[in-house]
């Protein structure tokens, strides 16, 4: 029995943001929740402007029989808009109300009100023009929550297989010119603590295989493609290898070949089993490097989650998709996703 059957354990609290409220965030979680299999894996309170999501609701309930649910049906933490807004034409103020929605999530949470987060999409660049200069939400939350130590893992179960598919990021938003110089020993080993503990904590994986990507081409090939795997990548994981006896660290893996057994174990015939030596989990090194095969396998099943955090935080991994916002299609599959993965992480926090 899976935990999210185990009805004998609490129902997890989740506040679930609207983020952008010009973008598609709004939709997609009326959309998530008035699906019968997630409405009932918690108890959600929903944070944005109630007064949009009436009207959200008002504007798309008859596109399809209810294929959106009622905001009335809910728990709204209401953050009314201090000015109108236009659906699909984000601009500082969405990107003011976005940050206010996420703030107070991350504060009723530390206060202890809500198991996790759940949060829809939000503009990087109308948080900037609202006078917020993060890189992204991952940030904030570590900011707030007075963590230095945070990670963005990317999960997915395969509607193929039933195989999960965890990747971690490295390095996350910054410049592909920076990479280089950011990765570093310790970088590297705070990630892997970070992997294996998550592993552990939230997937009840005690003894995980983690395969780990080089940074060049071909691994560098003995510095011929370049000297970082050759200077310290490869003596950081044999390092890392011989005092972690208790975890399966296979690497540096070549880039171009690291996502051929993830792809086969995604999209193979059967049970994910079949599949040769499938890992718990990657480590890329970089962003482009671990989501654009993370993205094209797994668009729609593919989650954010936050580690490192003192609570459970998810998101999909998709944007504000500002260009359908008003149109009523947007597809709310990641962000059903991103509710199942907070809930069942919850429970599984709430068992250890």
């Amino acid at each position: 029995m899976s935990l999210l059957e185990n009805k004998s354990l609490s129902s997890p609290r989740l506040a679930i943001t609207i983020g952008d409220p010009a973008g598609i965030g709004p939709e997609v979680v009326l959309k998530a929740l008035v699906d019968s299999g997630i409405k009932n894996l918690g108890d959600f309170t929903i944070i944005g402007c109630k007064g949009l999501l009436n009207a959200i609701y008002q504007k798309f309930k008859d596109f399809e029989d209810d294929n959106i649910a009622n905001p009335e049906d809910f728990s709204i933490l209401d953050i009314p808009l201090n000015d109108k807004i236009t659906l699909g034409k984000g601009d500082g103020n969405t990107g003011a109300a976005s940050f206010k929605y996420l703030d107070k999530a991350i504060s009723r949470t530390l206060k202890g009100e809500f198991d996790g987060i759940v949060t829809a999409p939000i503009a990087k660049s109308l948080w900037k023009a609202a006078g917020h200069n993060y890189p992204g939400q991952t940030e904030v939350l570590a900011s707030k929550s007075n963590v230095d130590k945070f990670g963005m893992l990317f999960v997915g179960r395969s509607p193929y297989t039933n195989w999960t598919l965890r990747t971690l990021l490295a390095t996350t938003h910054i410049p592909l010119a920076e990479v280089s110089t950011t990765l570093n020993p310790e970088l590297m080993s705070l990630k892997l603590d970070l992997l294996i503990d998550t592993l552990r904590k939230d997937f009840g994986i005690q003894y995980p295989k983690i395969v780990i990507s080089g940074l060049n081409p071909h691994s560098g090939e003995d510095g011929q493609l370049g000297t970082e795997e050759k200077d310290w990548l490869f003596p950081w994981l044999e390092k890392e290898q011989k005092s972690r006896s208790n975890v399966n660290l296979m690497g540096l893996v070549p880039p171009d070949t690291m996502w051929v057994k993830p792809a086969r174990a995604w999209y193979g015939d059967g049970d994910a089993d079949s599949n040769p030596n499938p890992a718990d989990a990657y480590l890329a090194l970089y962003h482009d490097q671990g989501l654009i095969p993370v993205k094209l396998m797994a668009f729609d099943y593919a989650i954010n989650t936050t580690i490192g955090l003192p609570f459970i935080r998810t998101s999909p991994d998709h944007g504000t998709a500002f260009d359908i916002a008003d149109q009523g299609i947007a597809n709310p599959t990641s962000m059903k996703e991103a509710i199942k993965l907070a809930a069942e992480l919850c429970k599984q926090r709430m068992i250890n």
